[in-house]
């Protein structure tokens, strides 16, 4: 493949699907071709402000292009990427993979039999704190999230766990890399039909457990997430772009030892020794040279034109949506 920037097209240009459309407009390494969306008045709207082709069916897209974003509702995700992976067309579909089950095992099968390249679009992964945290090699026992939103009145056709708990159930995942032993839930429908409030508790088989807490029916918004392990104390603000990472220092034994006995006169004067030396304290970036969404894209580009492993692959989508569904059933089954 040359260097020249990838043709690609965005599939569903509601509010998030336009942001993609943005993105590749404006990279230099991407051409964006054409926007697709069942409303043809959308569609001509998006593609005269980014200066391309408009279109109302995904099976006419030119066959010159070499990548697409599947951005349509959860429930239509099925329908418009198998054909497009069919093709053999890279896709990067958004969270969640599918609606349910079967619509993500056509998907994979689909992706499987051309051989196109699948990502899922599991935005936090691109979280410049995120990444660092993996990088330092942290190994949680606990995790703690909290993500709560005013309603938007969009992803209306799935519940809160599919909307938003999904993005830190994927998390978790990711950190924990363990099988789940059980589940506890609670949570019911406020404002939908679906839920739009939901409470988890997660164990681990190696041990390790989460507490997950949801909510799409609050008056602030909220996008916490914390892990606590032998290493050390992770705190990640999304919210406030706040992320720190709190370990024992270089001098943490015979420092323990001196605080034991310390003046508390002497110890404000020494709070640079207790935060230096004693504890190991470390800022962590939680903005990059790109927002999470432009990094995610550009990522895919990448793959698309090196082969390489997508950071979010079909089957890491599968698991996390094989884990809301089992969530949402069970919450379900409450009858709330």
């Amino acid at each position: 493949m040359t260097d020249a920037p990838l043709k690609v097209a965005v599939v569903g240009v509601g509010h998030l699907g336009r942001i993609h459309a943005k993105i590749y407009h404006e990279d230099p390494n991407a051409e964006l071709v054409a926007v697709v969306d069942a409303n043809g008045e959308r569609a001509a709207e998006v593609a005269k402000e980014f200066d391309c082709l408009a279109l109302t069916d995904p099976a006419d897209l030119p066959d010159t292009i070499q990548a697409v974003s599947v951005v349509v509702p959860t429930i239509h995700h099925a329908t418009s990427a198998v054909p497009l992976l069919e093709r053999g067309l890279p896709c990067l579909v958004e969270k969640p993979l599918a609606a349910n089950l079967e619509d993500a095992n056509a998907i994979l099968a689909a992706a499987k039999k051309s051989g196109a390249l699948l990502s899922v679009g599991h935005v936090e992964r691109f979280q410049p704190g995120v990444r660092k945290v993996r990088e330092m090699g942290v190994k949680p026992r606990f995790i703690e999230c909290h993500r709560l939103a005013p309603f938007s009145f969009r992803s209306m056709d799935v519940g809160v766990v599919h909307d938003l708990m999904i993005h830190d159930l994927d998390l978790i995942l990711h950190f924990t890399d363990s099988e789940i032993e059980s589940i506890d839930c609670a949570g019911g429908a406020i404002l939908t039909d679906c839920e739009d409030v939901a409470s988890v508790r997660l164990v681990f088989k190696n041990g390790a457990r989460a507490n997950v807490s949801t909510s799409r029916a609050s008056m602030e918004p909220m996008r916490r997430f914390r892990m606590f392990s032998s290493e050390g104390y992770v705190s990640l603000d999304f919210q406030k772009n706040y992320g720190i990472f709190i370990a024992k220092g270089p001098e943490w034994e015979s420092g323990r030892e001196a605080l034991k006995t310390a003046d508390p006169v002497m110890l404000a004067m020494q709070k640079d020794w207790i935060t230096e030396k004693v504890l190991s304290i470390t800022e962590l970036p939680l903005e990059g040279e790109q927002r999470p969404l432009q990094a995610e894209l550009a990522h895919f580009l990448h793959c698309v034109r090196t082969g390489a492993t997508p950071e979010v692959s079909g089957e890491d989508g599968y698991r996390a949506l094989e884990l809301a569904e089992r969530i949402s059933a069970t919450i379900k089954d409450q009858v709330w």
